[in-house]
């Protein structure tokens, strides 16, 4: 929903894993298969399977300019890694849900199977990337090639699968991943281990005060940062995976060399043209 006019990018030695939305290559799934509420999030009910009453024919959102004016701030920060086109494109090679109805309601199921395995494969790519990880780029290349694997199963065999538990498997990876990259931050000038408090994995800090706070190389998985304000704050090289950014004010803090951090958590954010991002990410069009 958030990228219909930014094509997928293919992860560099990687060829054909795109792990971006291409919308123009996807048969609006996002926009049909999945349930909104009336909300602050999204301005009207949809059930699941119905679609959205903005898609058009051509699997277009009619109000993609206007989403967030017209209570569609859910849209924007909704980020599928890829999945839709993949499904669309490769799964059903290009035949939609209209054309073939009666594959409809097993391509809209396969859409959370798909993107939890893209999304996977996001934070491996992502890993990789990390020299401080190095040493276990062996195990972080064998886990990308077995997720990629299963994501060419036919739709019979993506539904069967048990995703909680290949997310078990690379979530074990992910966080031994951490400790590397995380361990020079939190030491001192001398190379000792800092006594500050690191360490905030599924912290509730909904609407903290963190202005100024030094995250510097912090563990924030899974923290809840609702309506936190971190202007100024210092988070670079911090673990910021599954942490819950919706309305946090990054106003000026720097988030140089963050990592596990996706485009969808900054969208769901605030922040401004002070906010230092790493370069992988692109600056929000609403900030």
């Amino acid at each position: 929903m958030s990228e219909q006019r930014v094509h997928a990018q293919s992860v560099p030695g990687r060829e054909g894993l795109d792990l971006r939305a291409d919308c123009a290559d996807c048969f609006g799934l996002c926009c049909v298969a999945l349930a909104f509420t009336a909300s602050a999030d999204f301005a009207a009910d949809k059930d699941a399977g119905q679609p959205c009453t903005h898609l058009r024919t051509d699997f277009r959102c009619g109000i993609h300019e206007r989403l967030r004016p017209e209570g569609y701030q859910g849209c924007t920060v909704y980020e599928c890694f890829g999945a839709g086109q993949r499904i669309s494109q490769i799964t059903y090679a290009g035949r939609d849900w209209r054309e073939a109805p009666g594959t409809a309601r097993q391509m809209f199921a396969l859409l959370p199977v798909v993107r939890q395995l893209h999304e996977l494969l996001w934070y491996l790519t992502e890993a990789l990337a990390l020299e401080p990880a190095r040493p276990l780029h062996g195990d972080l290349r064998a886990a990308l090639t077995r997720i990629e694997r299963l994501t060419e199963g036919t739709p019979g065999e993506l539904l069967a699968l048990d995703v909680a538990e290949h997310r078990q498997e690379v979530n074990a990876l992910l966080l031994r991943t951490s400790e590397l990259v995380r361990a020079g931050a939190t030491k001192d000038a001398r190379g000792r281990k800092s006594g500050r408090k690191k360490d905030r994995r599924g912290a509730d800090l909904i609407g903290a005060n963190l202005r100024g706070a030094d995250l510097h190389g912090a563990n924030l998985r899974g923290a809840y940062l609702i309506g936190a304000d971190l202007r100024g704050a210092d988070l670079r090289v911090a673990d910021l995976i599954g942490a819950d950014l919706r309305d946090a004010d990054l106003s000026g803090a720097d988030l140089t060399g963050a990592f596990f951090l996706t485009q969808s958590q900054l969208n769901a954010a605030k922040g401004d043209a002070g906010t230092r991002l790493p370069p992988a990410l692109t600056r929000p069009a609403h900030w």
